[in-house]
């Protein structure tokens, strides 16, 4: 039999999937289902994120790797816990020696985009503080689907075509040969349904289960990474693998009618979200499909986003402290510049004072919101030989301008994209919800935020409905699925619109929200490969 895996010509309608004894809700497939054979062994919910996370760099390679970041909120016993594992930039980087080079501004690709990888270190601090499985049991459909192969899935396939032809115009270089020996089949993305294995890959994954995660920083994968960076006169080093620790670190927040919304404070942006939601909550919004609705998020995104391009980075660096971003009086000054036209988003004075979501809940009432990134796609294009391991180019999101709070410093922390979400309701958790891709995930966060509680949308329908994303200026781009009256509508305010046929740069997301009663209901995105793993 053939036909088109990509080819879906009628409107299809996914339900909301509800659960009682755990659920996984993921990008891909096989790792929901990785995740969810982890709580029926019983393990629980961060039990169940690192099965996900660490398959998800198997089969999902395309957004996320051994050598990416990751961000995590835990909900575990009545409270919510934050993880900051992003790793620092190289001591033998800075931005000034780049400057010295003629950069003026950060690559895509390189030694130069690369910092410390955190994922492994964040699977082990989760296994760590919470779970109550090894390692070696919770990564082990990781090291199954690496040695043994599975059969690619559509949009996983789609988006490794595109990193072939983009890693095309680096063929030639040397360093960049094992990207092309370990993720292509003779030059060429795996096709969809084509059984993919990569036997170094599981190797090394096995390898950090067993050691907890410190041959990857202290032993042998840790030699094998400082080893590959001298080759290629690459700034990475043993001694900033040795050195690096993730960070637990304090949730932040806002009341968004009547729910608090959380997220990982910077070198994160999901204050960006945060900042937006507290101008729109001052404007009564009784419709969502009307132009003035889609007006004012867009305003209200562009505001935010021009406060934390200007002033996120790495804590020690910010010029402007996080509660007087999130402050009401300055909320309501920002939402004075709202009007009826479209506006050139500048950055206010405040007063002083490729990527994978998932998300897991389980019997006992703990919850998960985990993402975790290559950034780019593969990355830097760079994959250290013979382990599987891409590392990513998280350090494209330096600045080389001195005056910036993101200007490149060693062991600086770049500004972050990656951000996972949580929502609670009276000291409650209400669950765990994402939407990953990039500069647009304060903006699908934002979306799926005002998509349930302004709404009242089920967790399918919050992520099915159509999406916007703000480029710059006024630049908007739309889902084609958005109704013609809404564009023209934001067209006479004065917004620049752009339709557009690529899904996939309208993020991905997940949701799992658990109602009083204890029953769990989640939604998957429809952009994705995604599955609700249900239990």
């Amino acid at each position: 039999m053939h036909f088109d895996p990509l080819y879906y010509p009628y409107f299809s309608r996914r339900m909301t999937v509800y659960s009682a004894q755990g659920m996984v809700a993921t990008s891909q497939p096989l790792a929901a289902q990785a995740g969810l054979e982890i709580l029926k062994k019983g393990g629980n919910a961060i039990d169940a994120a690192i099965a996900t996370a660490t398959c998800l760099t198997v089969v999902e390679p395309t957004s996320n790797g051994i050598g990416g970041d990751a961000f995590a909120l835990v909900w575990f016993n009545g409270k919510l816990y934050g993880l900051n594992a992003s790793g620092p930039a190289p001591q033998l980087l800075s931005g000034s020696e780049l400057r010295k080079k003629g950069y003026r501004e950060m690559p895509m690709l390189g030694w130069e985009t690369v910092t410390v990888p955190g994922a492994p270190a964040a699977w082990a601090a989760l296994a760590e503080r919470f779970g109550t499985l090894p390692l070696t049991v919770t990564m082990q459909p990781a090291v199954s689907y690496a040695e043994q192969g599975y059969p690619v899935s559509p949009v996983v396939s789609a988006a490794w075509q595109e990193a072939c032809e983009y890693y095309s115009q680096v063929r030639n270089f040397e360093q960049y040969h094992p990207w092309f020996a370990t993720f292509t089949i003779d030059g060429r993305a795996p096709r969809i349904g084509e059984i993919w294995r990569s036997p170094a890959q599981a190797r090394t994954l096995q390898e950090i289960a067993e050691t907890n995660g410190k041959s990857f920083y202290q032993g042998e994968l840790a030699e094998k990474i400082d080893n590959f960076a001298r080759q290629y006169n690459g700034y990475l080093r043993l001694a900033d693998l040795e050195t690096f620790q993730p960070e637990w670190v304090e949730p932040i927040s806002i009341n968004y009618r009547g729910y608090d919304v959380w997220e990982i404070p910077p070198n994160g942006h999901g204050l960006v979200a945060l900042m937006a939601l507290n101008i729109l909550k001052g404007f009564e919004l009784p419709a969502k499909d009307t132009p003035d609705t889609y007006h004012k998020q867009i305003e209200a995104i562009k505001l935010a986003y021009a406060d934390g391009l200007r002033y996120i980075a790495e804590p020690a660096a910010m010029k402007v402290k996080v509660k007087d971003l999130l402050s009401e009086a300055y909320a309501a000054e920002r939402r004075k510049l709202i009007s009826d036209r479209a506006l050139q988003p500048l950055p206010g004075t405040p007063p002083q004072g490729g990527t994978v979501y998932l998300a897991t809940a389980d019997r006992y009432g703990n919850m998960v919101s985990m993402i975790q990134s290559n950034y780019n796609g593969f990355g830097s294009g760079l994959v250290v030989p013979d382990t599987g391991i891409s590392l990513h180019n998280r350090g494209s999101n330096f600045s080389l301008n001195p005056d910036s709070p993101n200007f490149l410093l060693p062991g600086k922390r770049p500004y972050h994209t990656i951000i996972p979400g949580f929502l609670t309701k009276d000291n409650q958790a209400v669950g765990p919800f994402g939407v990953m891709g990039g500069f647009m995930q304060p903006q699908g966060h934002v979306q799926v935020i005002m998509n349930t509680v302004d709404f009242g949308l089920n967790p399918q329908a919050a992520l099915d409905a159509p999406r916007w994303l703000w480029v710059k200026d006024k630049k908007v781009k739309l889902e084609q699925t958005i109704p013609e009256h809404i564009a023209q509508g934001l067209r006479r305010l004065g917004h620049d619109i752009e339709l557009s046929l690529d899904t996939g740069l309208f993020g991905r997301g997940q949701i799992i929200w658990r109602d009083r009663h204890g029953i769990l209901a989640g939604g998957t995105e429809p952009r994705a490969d995604g599955t609700v793993a249900a239990w």
